[in-house]
């Protein structure tokens, strides 16, 4: 666990070993904006092992400085809804602070708390090489034990407390808990045998069963990996020699959204979906440009992206991170929405540092406001990267200036070759009212004019040359 270099001088964290009565106004006053939305109200047992989802690196004078990955074990709930009492870090003798429930994720389900070793021994019943479970010393509290089934006996590893790390021989050391189960899975090293099987604590659910429950678990004996086709931000990306069965789809489905097949779990995790041959809508225009994409066409992709949002609006859901880089385009040139990274229902907060800024609306930026009108922003920005075939927005200016710019009401001239009822578009999306601006549902309507008037002098959609754009909600 990361603390500030000031560590022993912080006085308004009070840090103590006894938990002090916490006041609302005392914990407003030092924590980060991301966490001051409400919270959602959740009960972790004291023991409970959590996961710090964000980073917050800077702390102010009183703060506590924390990275995303880094470890808080829960002593118990504070008397304020969405805090908690926590340790941070592996060490069993440091002191607890208050931490907001949001920043916090559970650990992993093989942490079963403060147990007794013959607790932990009716646990790994009946015995398998290689079940395992970490429990909480309860005759040393605040140190681990590593308990694994091996034969017909449990053995008990003590896990000790070395310069910040953890270790069993103090030959290999890691940095928590997580670190060490993956290396011992890997290599049994100075164990008696290597970790398996995870004891996964009583009441809690495997991702693995909830997936299979909601459909959309996958067999892989039905899927081959063909040849690598790219990088995502979490690993590579594989065509599929065969179809996937079994998965339901996901409960969305559009035409204009890239569909979720469905996850395999093996030695990893690996997220099925459909294949989008064509690549993402910025470099299928900057490679192919205004000699080999029309107007019409433009329109059509336009349209395609205001339909996949007008379904996402629907159904309560916010993208948040529309833009021409996550639109994909199939080999029959329809374009599909993607990469729902920061997609969730309508609600306010997010880590500031994860936004697209020169796409993201004005009240998302300064308040965290998230909705369907924060994505309309996102729209008019896309927009404008369609009809300039893939420029980056707002050339020449820095984020921070963007940023200051729009505040102070600057919007974007239209690109080149624009037509005026397009840009006319842009601005209504840009509107710094939200209410004002219009659904996806009369941009879609607008645009299906506009690609009406526009006639077909291309290939439209995957469409013939010779054959005219079809009116919107006509099957042909």
């Amino acid at each position: 666990m990361a603390l500030g270099p000031s560590l022993p001088q912080i006085g308004a964290l009070q840090l103590l070993s006894a938990r002090p009565q916490v006041s609302p106004r005392f914990l407003r006053a030092w924590h980060p904006a991301f966490v001051l939305a409400r919270m959602p109200t959740r009960r972790w047992a004291p023991g409970t092992q959590c996961i710090t989802k964000c980073e917050h690196t800077r702390p102010k004078p009183g703060e506590l400085a924390f990275h995303k990955g880094d470890v808080v074990t829960i002593l118990e709930a504070c008397e304020v809804s969405g805090w908690v009492w926590g340790r941070p870090g592996m060490g069993g003798r440091r002191a607890g602070a208050a931490w907001p429930q949001r920043a916090l994720r559970p650990g992993r389900r093989w942490f079963h708390g403060k147990i007794s070793g013959h607790e932990a021994v009716q646990q790994l019943q009946p015995p398998e090489d290689g079940l395992f479970l970490v429990r909480e010393s309860a005759r040393h509290p605040g140190d681990y034990v590593l308990c694994v089934s091996f034969g017909r006996d449990v053995i008990h590893y003590r896990v000790l407390h070395r310069d910040g790390h953890l270790t069993i021989d103090e030959a290999v050391c890691f940095c928590n808990l997580m670190d060490m189960v993956e290396h011992y899975s890997k290599d049994k090293g100075a164990i008696c045998t290597k970790l398996v099987k995870p004891k996964r604590k009583q009441g809690t659910k495997s991702a693995e069963e909830e997936l299979a429950k909601a459909g959309w678990l996958l067999n892989l004996q039905h899927l081959t990996l063909g040849a690598r086709i790219g990088e995502g931000e979490f690993g590579g990306k594989w065509r599929p020699r065969s179809e996937a069965e079994g998965g339901r789809g996901g409960k969305m489905q559009h035409k204009n959204l890239v569909r979720l097949l469905g996850v395999i779990l093996h030695q990893g995790l690996y997220i099925v979906m459909e294949h989008v041959s064509k690549g993402n809508l910025v470099n299928f225009l900057r490679t192919r440009g205004r000699a080999l994409v029309s107007i019409p066409q433009l329109l059509q992709f336009s349209l395609h992206v205001a339909e996949g949002m007008e379904y996402l609006e629907s159904k309560k859901l916010v993208h948040r991170d529309l833009a021409a880089r996550n639109i994909l385009i199939s080999e029959d040139l329809v374009a599909k929405v993607s990469d729902f990274g920061l997609a969730k229902a309508e609600r306010k907060g997010l880590d500031a540092s994860r936004l697209p800024v020169k796409w993201t609306a004005p009240e998302a930026l300064k308040h965290g406001k998230f909705s369907s009108k924060s994505d309309v922003w996102s729209f008019g920005v896309l927009l404008w990267e369609v009809f300039s075939y893939g420029r980056a927005p707002y050339p020449k200016m820095s984020l921070k200036e963007v940023s200051e710019a729009v505040e102070k009401g600057y919007r974007m001239e239209p690109p080149e070759g624009c037509p005026g009822p397009i840009h006319a578009l842009m601005g209504s999306c840009w509107e710094a009212e939200p209410a004002r601006r219009p659904p996806f549902r009369k941009l879609a309507e607008k645009l299906a004019r506009e690609l009406r008037s526009a006639g077909a002098s291309a290939p439209v959609g995957g469409q013939d040359a010779d054959s005219g754009p079809l009116p919107r909600g006509q099957e042909p």
